[in-house]
Order: C-alpha cells, then structure tokens, then sequence
C-alpha cells in the first residue's frame, strides 16, 4: 500500500482514536471528563464510517458479532426497570428493599443497585467496540502503523516517568491520587496498568513488522526493549516484571529454528551472551541496597494480605448476588457493604484486584459466561490462524491477551479506557484477515 494512503481516512481515524484513548484514558472511572472526551472521539468516529458498521454487523465472523452483541447488552439489560415483585426479591437486594420501602412505594427499579454506575461501565464501551469495528477494515499497515504508535506512547511513558522518578513525591503525575515515590506511573493512574501497558509495549516491538528504516535496525530495536524492560522495573510493579517473560519468550519460541543453531552451533556466542548475562547481573547489583531497581526486586519479598482479604470478602459477595450480580460497575459501592470489619484497610478497596471476582460480583452467572465465551473464541481463532496470517499478529495479539487474562487475576486492568483500547487492539490484530498485509507484514 502507498504510504500516503496510510495517513488518510478510516486508517487515520483509527490510528488517532487509539493514541487519544491511550493519552487521555490512563486514569480510570474516577477521570469521568477525559473518559468523556475520549468516548466522544469514538462516536465521531462511527459517525463518520457508518459502511464500516454495516459492513461489521453483516459480515464479520459470526461469533464475533454474537459476543459484541452480548457485551453491549448485558449492562444494558441491568438497567431497564423491573417491577417490584421481580427485582426486591432477587438475590442481596435485602437492604436496598428496607432502604427504598423506608421513603415511600418500592416502585420499579432496575436490577443494578448503581444505575449511573452501570450506565459508566456501558458508555465505557463504546471507544474500544469503535476501534474494533473500523479496525477490522483498515488496511493491514495501518495495524502495524498503530502497533508503533503504542511503542512510541510506552517510551513517553518512560521520558514522563523519570521526572516522577527523580522529582518529590507526587510531582509531575498526571492522575496525583495515589502518590508513591520512586514509582514510575507515566501516563496512567496505577502502576500495574503503566507495567503491562511496558509489557505490551515490548511485545510489539519484538513482533512488529518494519515500517522504515529505523525500525528496521535491530540495534534499534535492541536499545528500545532495554528501555522498556528498565522502565518496566521502575514501574515496580511485580506482575508487569513477571508479565515480561511473555514476549521475550515469544520471540525465541517464533525464531526457534533460528535461534537453536545459533545456541548449538558456536560455542564463543554462547560465551558471549553468557558474559553479556553477567555484566547484566553485576550492573544490576551495582545500584546498591537502597536503589530503586532494588526497591524493585524487593517487592517480591512482600506479601498480599490486603488482596488476601480482599478476595475473602469479595467471594462472599459474589455468593451474596449470586447468579444474577449487583449491576455492572457497582462494585465499590457493594463491597462496603460486605466487607469485614476486621478486614477494613485505611481506605476502601475500591476495586477487587481480581477482575474475574469483580464480574462474577457485579454479573453473575452471565458475566461469568460471557468472559469464557471471549476466551474460548480468542484461542480458537488463535489456533485457527496458524500459518494463515502474518507471524507477527498471531503473536502479538496472543502474547497481549495472555498478559491482560493473566494481571486480570490480582488486577483490573481492563478497568480504564486506555487499556481497553489496547485490548480491542489486541482482538483485531487477531481477527483481521490482513488481506493487504503484503511484504511488509511477512
């Protein structure tokens, strides 16, 4: 494809929407104008590509569309109202029954127990089900143009972070909530978020194709994911640390039959990444005791009694509303009210940092099976696609996934819309045909 043509049209509304929702959606529910604004950018995306949406809810794969269909409706579903005889006698509605029979007729109330906060969580999905449908018919360059452009946000994220970094304690955060210091945040408000966003950041740039001659050299490369991986630590952020096995292994599992002559074969280069390891190993350990990548490393001495306690509870909740659930987004207003005395930290939770909880909580039996439905089809089509599109998507897509299911069971990473425009990014990657992929995605 012409290289002017990759700044044109759908390809450059797609590139936009996701750099606007990866700049401005880093800071979670508590950002409602920065989610507006970036919520905003995708209606005017869909406004301006309605063949797109046909052209998605007529001809992409079936199954797709279902479980888009499926996404939408469930927190709609939880806000239409319901008469009292249906909703009073659902599963944990005691309290809100005593509540509302104490001011007057209970009266028809939906099955959320938070509409406004429901009605968040389906307006939040509107930005990456619009990245989804035109991504899915932009040109295959233009997802590797899009794939460098999140590599590039990650190395801003590091440039922003070493002023947090060197600065006093909460300076220079853009979301200055939770304040830490010697933490690298970035451009988001949790660092677990900043360290898979690294992760993803680093898997692109071992998979994606080259787009110029910069990105082309490996020692570009190679100095980049040094970077990353620095930046990655400083996050420290012990899940995002261990996330980053992920494509480092990828890329020797994809270049295997490269990389096992180079290994067997000559034994000086095994003397050489050998001798590279302990000078990575010496450097690290030169910073001293009280140096941040220390501070890093630390962390994994610690313990997670708060999450400990936390899931406790919240598995309590969820057989509190059990099958059916509280509503979408209602957690932090549910949980206060089942959580342990015993258990109460210095502020509230806020989120169950185990978002397979926080569904089975806020939709039940529904949610539950929706989220296996997306996996069950996200590996399918993985598996699918061997040998029949470009090595860099199938293991790019899989590899970011992987890593979002996997800090999503002591996290909440989907929570906020940059991440969930990653992760739509993630799908299309995965379910486009790259029908234009050419040379360049080979």
């Amino acid at each position: 494809m012409p290289s002017h043509k990759l700044w044109h049209g759908l390809n450059l509304q797609f590139l936009l929407l996701i750099f606007v929702a990866i700049a401005l959606g880093g800071g979670g529910v508590a950002y409602g104008l920065l989610n507006l604004a970036v919520q905003l950018a995708a209606i005017g995306v869909l406004a301006l590509n309605r063949a797109a949406v046909v052209e998605f809810w007529q001809n992409s794969p079936v199954f797709l569309r279902i479980l888009m269909a499926c996404t939408l409706a469930l927190p709609a579903l939880h806000l239409v109202p319901l008469p009292p005889a249906i909703w009073a006698d659902l599963p944990g509605r005691e309290l809100a029954v005593d509540a509302r029979a104490a001011v007057g007729p209970l009266g028809w109330h939906p099955l959320s127990l938070d509409s406004g906060r429901t009605l968040v969580a389906l307006v939040g999905l509107v930005a990456p089900l619009t990245l989804i449908v035109i991504g899915l018919r932009a040109d295959a360059r233009a997802l590797a143009a899009a794939g460098w452009a999140i590599v590039t946000l990650g190395l801003a994220n590091f440039a922003l972070g070493i002023p947090q970094l060197l600065g006093p304690q909460g300076a220079w955060l853009i979301y200055p909530e939770n304040p830490m210091s010697g933490v690298l945040f970035g451009i988001f408000a949790n660092r677990n978020s900043t360290g898979l966003f690294l992760v993803i950041c680093l898997t692109l740039l071992v998979h994606l194709p080259a787009l110029g001659r910069l990105t082309h050299s490996r020692l570009f490369r190679t100095v980049v994911a040094i970077v990353l991986l620095l930046a990655i630590v400083l996050t420290q952020s012990r899940s995002a640390m261990a996330l980053a096995i992920l494509p480092l292994a990828s890329i020797g599992l994809r270049h295997r039959s490269y990389l096992w002559p180079f290994l067997t074969g000559n034994k000086a280069r095994l003397v050489v990444l050998g001798g590279a390891l302990a000078v990575a190993l010496a450097a690290l350990f030169a910073f001293g005791s009280q140096s941040r990548l220390d501070d890093s490393l630390n962390r994994f001495s610690q313990g997670n009694e708060a999450r400990a306690y936390i899931w406790d509870d919240a598995t309590f909740s969820v057989q509190k509303y059990w099958p059916v659930g509280a509503g979408m987004g209602t957690f932090d207003e549910v949980f206060q009210v089942d959580e342990s005395l015993e258990n109460l930290p210095g502020k509230t939770a806020g989120r169950a940092h185990n978002d397979y909880l926080e569904i089975a909580i806020e939709a039940g039996l529904a949610g539950i099976l929706l989220m296996s439905a997306w996996l069950v089809l996200i590996g399918w089509k993985i598996a699918r696609n061997e040998g029949r599109l470009p090595p860099w998507s199938s293991w790019s897509g899989s590899v970011i996934i992987a890593a979002i299911a996997c800090q999503s069971a002591i996290d909440y990473p989907l929570r906020s819309q940059a991440m969930l425009a990653v992760a739509a990014y993630a799908l299309v990657v995965v379910f486009h045909q790259h029908k234009i992929a050419g040379k360049a995605a080979a």
